[in-house]
């Protein structure tokens, strides 16, 4: 495998023009330094051995962490009615939020 050249200051202007950035001296030094790093970390990865590692899509197990959804007895109405601060027809009275003041 051959190691492919450095990155350079003149490739990321190259970049950032294609993208349509416009970068300060100070920011294509700065980023220069950055994407290169960025680059040999990648490189890092590309040349672990994985040949044994099964592929997943995730990194740890995955399982329901929900409980089955199976129908229940409801709760009685007038117990939760009598917990109520108002009640009105057999219902929960709120405020009305459009056109009234509390």
């Amino acid at each position: 495998m051959t190691t492919p050249a450095a990155l350079g200051r003149d490739d990321v202007a190259h970049v950032a023009a294609l993208a349509r950035l416009a970068l300060t001296d100070e920011e294509l030094d700065r980023f220069t330094g950055q994407l290169a790093r960025v680059i040999e970390h990648a490189r890092d990865v590309a040349a672990l051995d994985v040949a044994d590692v099964v592929p997943t899509a995730h990194a740890l197990p995955i399982r329901n962490v929900l409980r089955p959804d199976e129908p229940e007895p409801c709760l009685d109405r007038d117990t939760v009615l009598a917990q109520a601060p108002e009640v009105e027809d057999g219902r929960f009275k709120v405020p009305r939020i459009v056109g009234e003041a509390p």
